[in-house]
């Protein structure tokens, strides 16, 4: 098969940005395996053989066996049912099967567009970068996995929340990248006047995603539930302000909350700071329409992650609010690109 020019850089376009659904899909389910308790179910990492799931009732009870020798089971779900496994399991397989899905996606187009050598080296670089992070991506995933099999009742909060930041990196890279495959302009040093605050802006939001698989892996969001206070204090009365700034913040539930919603204030204050530049210069009047939408998604992520925390983390609160960090995130990368581009 012969593409023209025009043709290629559709099919890349194409390429890209379903690769950016899925990983951004991927992220979604891989959170509900967290909030599911799923992510231990499946013990083992076979990567070819895995594709299958267990297809007979002794499979089925071979993989319940497994299961029943980690900690997560002997010590939480001792009473658990084959018909319960079930449901975590298939949670798990579809993330890894989805987590398959994504490498073969990428790697055979990626294999095709390199002998047609139809791209530019910084491009066909930039893809073969994101293919190694993807890589990376899964020996991160098993090594997050193994965290909880041995002497754990859930997987590490640090190699969760390394798992999590860069699956948020490859997310950022196949869009940004998709941004330029679809720019009419392409990149240029065009720009009337330097505005870095909505890259500060992006920057601050990829950590307070990371903050908040620590969050999630510590379950620091089934504490504290009252906002603006945490119960009658502003700082949680369980912890110590000089531990904000030893390693016990990343092990101390009420500290990961706290530093989680001044992160959330800082954010929203920082960008009300953006809008008013952006509305008070005409030079930055191409940014205006991304904006408005980057701060409607800001305060609706704002108002989820306050139910968030009055309902105790419910799976379905905690679902929507991770859904709208990946909204939020989108939006922001956009901004930035056109912030970049014009």
């Amino acid at each position: 098969m012969h593409l023209n020019r025009n043709q290629n850089y559709t099919f890349v376009s194409l390429w890209l940005l379903l690769l950016t659904i899925l990983v951004g899909l991927i992220i979604v389910i891989g959170g509900l395996t967290r909030l599911t308790d799923s992510g231990l179910s499946i013990t083992k990492w076979n990567l070819f053989t895995g594709i299958f799931p267990p297809l007979t009732l002794d499979s089925w009870e071979e993989s319940f066996s497994l299961y029943k020798k980690i900690p997560e089971y002997k010590l939480l779900y001792p009473s658990m049912t084959l018909d319960q496994f079930k449901v975590i399991y298939w949670w798990e397989y579809m993330h890894r099967l989805l987590g398959r899905l994504i490498g073969l996606f990428f790697v055979l187009p990626l294999i095709y567009l390199s002998f047609k050598r139809t791209l530019s080296k910084n491009n066909l670089f930039s893809f073969y970068l994101i293919f190694f992070l993807m890589l990376f991506q899964g020996f991160i995933g098993w090594y997050m996995v193994k965290s909880g099999l041995i002497d754990r009742t859930d997987v590490s909060q640090y190699r969760l929340s390394l798992h999590l930041t860069l699956a948020i990196i490859i997310f950022c890279l196949l869009l940004w990248n998709f941004l330029k495959s679809v720019s009419q302009n392409g990149l240029n040093s065009k720009t009337k006047i330097t505005f870095f605050l909505p890259s500060i802006f992006l920057i601050v939001l990829i950590i307070q995603i990371s903050l908040g698989a620590f969050v999630s892996g510590t379950d620091a969001g089934q504490i504290y539930q009252t906002w603006p206070l945490m119960n009658q204090s502003y700082f949680p009365d369980d912890s110590l302000f000089s531990d904000l700034f030893s390693l016990k913040l990343f092990e101390t539930p009420s500290l990961l909350q706290f530093v989680h919603r001044n992160v959330a204030y800082f954010m929203m204050a920082l960008f009300l700071i953006i809008l008013f530049i952006i509305f008070n210069n005409d030079d930055l009047v191409y940014l205006r329409k991304s904006a408005i939408f980057v701060f409607l998604f800001l305060l609706l992520q704002f108002f989820l992650g306050i139910l968030t925390i009055i309902f105790g983390a419910q799976i379905f609160l905690a679902s929507l609010h991770q859904l709208g960090s990946i909204i939020l995130l989108t939006a922001t990368l956009i901004l930035v690109f056109k912030n970049s581009t014009n």
